[in-house]
């Protein structure tokens, strides 16, 4: 069995893949992929920030764990009573939406990680800019304007994909809110979070996150739009661990998936 990689090696795998110092970057790992590490998925952060650090910024989509999102399929003047015994959202307790990954939860848990206050769309960061990517979040459209995904843009970051799979793409929900495409499904949903005073029930809305902005019977327009991404942008790619990685530059990126959506969805 091959000895596990060590935090020091992966760095130096992320540094050839391209990834420099002071740089911001999101990230999207399967650790699967990576392969055993010393320190398992702790080791792994421990490679991100010394591959960017301390001048740079690391951003992981993180979710919230929620057992009671059922409840959202119910009609919307029987949730505030379904939702009576949830727990309720803790930014700083509640931890990541289980299928975002473990890398996530271990990513929220490190000392140093700071969170944004959203149960739907939850982000943590770490290093320089955390502060300014995780403070004053929108509530409503919270992957939209304001959000930390266009601060991402406007920070000119890159996404850092590590052997993850092909519709795992946080940033191109950015995009569903610019591409021009009439119609788009839009949400509401309530959740009960925690406030100053004490549980409450908040409704947040926002563009349909989860089956998508429009009716769409084909492959996922996600894995779609990042195969269109790597077929025209030659972005670095190579292996960190055993994961086939690729960079993605973030501006890019959200201008071809804009267009893309644009030309492809129906109204």
């Amino acid at each position: 069995m091959a000895s596990p990689w060590t935090p020091g090696q992966l760095c130096d795998d992320l540094r050839r893949l391209g990834i420099e110092p002071g740089e911001v970057v999101m990230v999207h790992a399967s650790l699967r992929a990576i392969g055993p590490v010393d320190g398992g998925a702790a080791g792994v952060v421990a490679a991100l920030d010394e591959a960017v650090g301390p001048s740079g910024t690391l951003l992981m989509t993180l979710g919230a764990r929620d057992d009671w999102s059922w409840v959202n399929e119910h009609a919307e003047d029987a949730r505030e009573a379904l939702l009576a015994g949830a727990e309720p959202f803790d930014a700083l307790e509640t931890p990541a939406q289980e299928d975002v990954g473990t890398l996530a939860e271990v990513f929220r848990t490190a000392p140093g990680t700071r969170v944004s206050n959203h149960p739907e769309g939850r982000f943590g960061a770490r290093g320089r800019l955390a502060g300014e990517f995780t403070r004053d979040v929108p509530w409503d459209d919270y992957y939209g304007p304001g959000s930390p995904l266009e601060r991402l843009v406007e920070a000119d970051g890159k996404v850092l994909r590590l052997g993850a799979d092909e519709n795992t793409l946080t940033l191109i929900h950015y995009a569903e809110y610019v591409a021009d495409v009439a119609d788009k499904h839009r949400v509401r949903r309530h959740r009960r979070v925690m406030e100053p005073e004490g549980p409450a029930i908040r409704v947040v809305e926002c563009l349909d996150d989860s089956i998508g902005i429009v009716d769409w019977p084909g492959e996922d327009y996600f894995a779609m739009i990042l195969r269109a991404y790597l077929a025209t942008h030659a972005p670095p790619r190579g292996t960190v661990g055993h994961a086939a990685s690729e960079i993605l530059d973030a501006r890019a990126l959200v201008r071809l998936a804009a267009r893309w959506m644009t030309e492809h969805l129906p109204g």
